[in-house]
């Protein structure tokens, strides 16, 4: 395979046709042939930047983690100078975030895991790396927000970074369950309502 430019235009309409298609039926289910259809490409050029279809997969969860990254990176809370207001402007962003369409569509790193773990390491690999350092964001707010709130707390700040991630991944399992993105915020207010007894808010 010639090595190709990693951000090629044609590289691009792929990624963003897979991802599309893998979060609207799943990898399983997605082809190739489709991705190269809803692309309008051919497979040559599939080929051309893709060792297969776990290499696109790998690269569209590590994509579909980064572009959220940056959103919230980029996000007006994160100006914030206090740690524990950073922490509830997180859930607020989250909330904010969960009212709009194309949170029905659910969190693709999630959808993966849900499908592949057992069948696909490098795919699960990936989408752990990513769960781990949206918890190591957190986290990092979380210990200046103990040391400055609750300094003589015994719960873990790791702990409470993963129960976050967990309860946004089952809250949107739960939306499309029951067809209905509201249930992402009301598991976020919950949490939130958690948050302020956990620092005596």
């Amino acid at each position: 395979m010639r090595k190709a430019a990693a951000d090629s235009r044609t590289k691009h309409k792929l990624l963003d046709a897979a991802e599309e298609l893998m979060l609207s039926k799943g990898y399983t289910a997605t082809a190739v042939d489709e991705v190269c259809a809803a692309a309008g490409l051919t497979k040559g050029s599939f080929f051309h930047y893709f060792e297969g279809k776990e290499h696109l997969g790998r690269l569209v969860a590590d994509r579909f983690f980064s572009a959220r990254k940056q959103q919230l990176l980029a996000a007006p809370f994160r100006q914030l100078k206090d740690p524990l207001d950073r922490l509830f402007g997180y859930l607020e962003f989250l909330i904010e975030m969960s009212r709009r369409a194309e949170a029905g569509k659910g969190c693709l790193l999630g959808t993966f895991v849900q499908e592949l773990s057992d069948t696909h390491p490098k795919i699960r690999s990936v989408c752990a790396a990513c769960f781990d350092e949206q918890a190591s964001m957190l986290k990092r707010d979380l210990d200046l927000a103990k040391a400055k709130y609750a300094p003589r707390a015994r719960w873990s700040t790791q702990s409470l970074a993963e129960h976050l991630i967990a309860v946004m991944q089952g809250a949107i399992i739960m939306a499309k369950a029951k067809q209905d993105r509201k249930a992402i915020e009301q598991n976020l207010v919950h949490f939130r309502e958690y948050l302020k007894s956990v620092f005596g808010r």
